[in-house]
């Protein structure tokens, strides 16, 4: 599914919602992360069972694993991955080498 995702990148995993454990933060289910999730969840009431989108760039990159920083570090396949945006590195304005003098 996604299979253009280099380091830098901007991606999105869905994740369905396991329950609400505070009124402020919600546990989340991410496919093919093997662990429960929680995230911070103030604005919206979402509720058992709905799809949410967590949006992290990726750091790290081993084969199939792609590993995302959601504000913790989430190793997950590659294909539960959509691109949001591609990294773009910075041009440069001006030469590197100073002007003879």
């Amino acid at each position: 599914m996604a299979r253009g995702i280099n380091i830098g990148d901007e991606v999105a995993v869905t994740a369905t919602v396991r329950r609400r454990v505070t009124e402020d933060r919600v546990s989340v289910s991410i496919p093919s992360y093997g662990f429960p999730h929680s995230i911070v969840d103030r604005t919206s009431k979402v509720k058992k069972g709905q799809q949410i989108e967590l949006v992290g760039d990726v750091t790290h990159i081993d084969g199939e694993w792609v590993t995302v920083n959601l504000g913790v570090q989430v190793t997950v396949n590659m294909d539960t991955l959509r691109l949001v945006t591609a990294y773009k590195p910075p041009s440069r304005k001006t030469a590197l080498i100073d002007k003879p003098t």
